[in-house]
């Protein structure tokens, strides 16, 4: 492939993967994007559950394409992680993996968390609430 098309294919992933993982975090939380959101999610699962079966643990075919296509430019990335990536170069912050797990491990606690919060039913107002709107 011609650098060209390399260098393309890098911004390409960069924008693509780092929008799909976004995406996948607060797609649920607009309800016009519900829809699209429950499409993605499943997908997302399904591309890292089957391959998992023959690469390992945390194969992901768009990180794996990507880093692909970042050692054809001459990179020479130590991350194993797209998100280990994004935030030692875009962030410009240097983190361990440990750290980069834990962080992605909160993250989707905390959007599952919103996800439940989303379908409970709100809550009926006080007396005192209702008073102090008279």
């Amino acid at each position: 492939m011609s650098s060209i098309t390399l260098q393309l294919l890098d911004k390409f992933f960069f924008t693509f993967h780092t929008i799909r993982v976004a995406f996948n975090i607060v797609g649920r939380a607009r309800r016009k994007t519900r829809r699209l959101h429950r499409i993605t999610v499943p997908l997302t699962a399904f591309s890292w559950l089957i391959p998992e079966a023959f690469h390992g643990r945390g194969y992901c075919l768009c990180t794996d394409s990507h880093f692909r296509v970042r050692r054809a430019l001459g990179f020479h990335d130590v991350e194993s992680s797209y998100v280990q990536l994004l935030i030692n170069h875009i962030l410009a912050i240097e983190l361990a993996r440990p750290t980069i797990t834990a962080f992605a491990l909160v993250v989707a606690a905390a959007t599952i968390g919103y996800r439940r919060n989303l379908r409970a039913p709100a809550a009926t107002p006080s007396p005192l609430d209702q008073s102090a709107n008279m």
